[in-house]
């Protein structure tokens, strides 16, 4: 026979029980609560006093191991992360040896703030990468090589066209320029102009007596190579439609308003090498409108302009949608501009077959400007103006004997090398530690490349 409970003692003991679950819920959910903040940032310790809110900042640096600097006090080094209460703050990382990093930076509540400090050396190296003497050079599509022409040698055969690649290779005898043809003076070569294929495998070589068309990839004998004037426009032709095709693909992904703007009211038109950024010259004023896609969380909170003037140099970040003036076109403008080949993104694409007339854009009356309008489509050297450095988050130029890189935003100008060289050649190595430059240390010896290395 089962005990007998009273019901009293029976109903005492269902709200005990009752009582201990809800005080088991509520303290988990309490203590998931508490956890989820504290993840967030929330309900933390600062220098300020507790903070119930606070963001995240990611003080990350290359290289790492720098000081951190916040409203000018020393908090730690990097690689941390920092909780502080939402609000401004003046962030400086340095470190001994390479210039200092600082921007002004907003914490945003549960959101990281990323820092991704470039520090550059402030005595970076100088290695010649030539010695024979540099006359005309010229930089392919990829940015991967170098074609530069030298008559200085001693020894004849040494004199022609030479290939530098820009690879990391740390065999020496395969880091030097690589001669492509020995010197033809007939065709005075010091005179030739040049004409890379969009692949970079191909190099045209026009000049006054004989044009060719040679692989990059051995070496030729140019006196052997064919005439290849009767059919140079179409050739062009050809490259430029291709040309017109990738441009075509990678236009499409940024938004309507600012491919109208690099269409009709903008010149020298680059993408960043990751295709996400667009670094442009505006060419009358117009205004860009605000809230083209939504804000994205932790983008970057740096003052932009939207309302353009002519002149003005800006860059702009097709995933963030931000729109910074980082520049004033100075001085007289080059009489070389690049010119766009997409401009009717928004209608179906022409084909070499049956429109091959629009493919001549880049075609003038003389082969010089021809080489000049290709040259210009690949890279901002011949219109010496800035270009992009191959992180897609730094901008290079150069300016008053003195080469300069900043980021993309206009933020953190630095002086990377100052002293004697020639502006129209300033070039950056494919994976950015070094920067390409053409000078000379004496008055007596010839121009040559040299690198300022910077990692």
């Amino acid at each position: 026979m089962p005990p007998f409970i009273a019901p009293k003692k029976l109903f005492n003991n269902v709200n005990i029980g009752v009582l201990y679950t809800i005080v088991s819920a509520v303290l988990i959910l309490l203590g998931t609560t508490i956890a989820i903040q504290y993840a967030k940032g929330g309900f933390r310790f600062t220098k300020k006093g507790f903070a119930p809110e606070t963001g995240l900042l990611n003080a990350n640096s290359f290289p790492t191991g720098s000081e951190v600097y916040i409203d000018g006090e020393l908090v730690t080094a990097t690689d941390d992360t920092l909780y502080l209460k939402p609000g401004e703050y003046t962030v400086e990382i340095r470190k001994e040896g390479f210039s200092p990093w600082k921007k002004q930076l907003t914490i945003q509540q549960e959101l990281v703030t990323q820092t991704n400090a470039q520090l550059f050396p402030t005595a970076p190296g100088l290695s010649p990468l030539t010695l024979t003497g540099v006359t005309t050079l010229t930089t392919s599509p990829d940015g991967q090589k170098v074609i530069l022409y030298t008559d200085s040698s001693q020894n004849i055969e040494k004199n022609g066209l030479y290939l530098l690649e820009l690879s990391n290779n740390f065999i020496p005898l395969q880091r030097a320029p690589k001669q492509i043809t020995t010197d033809v003076p007939v065709l005075s070569l010091e005179k030739a102009d040049f004409i890379w294929s969009p692949d970079s495998s191909e190099l045209m070589i026009l000049t006054a007596r004989k044009e060719m068309l040679i692989e990059v990839s051995g070496k030729v004998n140019l006196e052997a190579e064919q005439d290849i004037s009767w059919k140079r426009r179409q050739v062009l032709s050809e490259w430029e439609s291709e040309m017109y095709q990738r441009e075509r693909e990678f236009l499409k992904k940024y938004p309507e308003e600012i491919i109208h703007i690099a269409t009709t009211s903008a010149k020298n038109v680059y993408l960043s090498p990751d295709k996400k950024r667009m670094l442009y010259t505006a060419t009358g004023e117009v205004t860009l409108p605000e809230g083209i896609i939504p804000p994205l969380p932790a983008s970057n909170t740096q003052p932009e302009q939207r309302s353009l003037i002519s002149g003005g140099i800006y860059v702009y970040d097709r995933e963030e949608d931000k729109n910074f003036q980082i520049g004033v076109e100075t001085g007289t403008p080059s009489t070389v501009s690049k010119a766009l080949l997409a401009t009717d993104l928004f209608s179906s694409a022409r084909s070499l077959e049956t429109s091959p007339s629009a493919f001549t854009t880049l075609q003038a009356t003389n082969s010089a400007e021809t080489a000049k309008l290709f040259q210009a489509y690949y890279t901002s050297l011949p219109i010496n103006t800035l270009q992009w450095f191959p992180d897609s988050k730094h901008i290079l130029f150069a300016k008053d004997q003195q080469i300069h890189i900043m980021e993309y935003d206009g933020t953190n100008n630095t002086v990377v090398y100052s002293g004697p060289f020639q502006e129209n050649f300033v070039y950056p190595w494919p994976d950015g530690s070094k920067i390409l430059m053409l000078t000379s240390f004496s008055p007596d010896s010839p121009m040559n490349i040299y690198s300022v290395e910077l990692k």
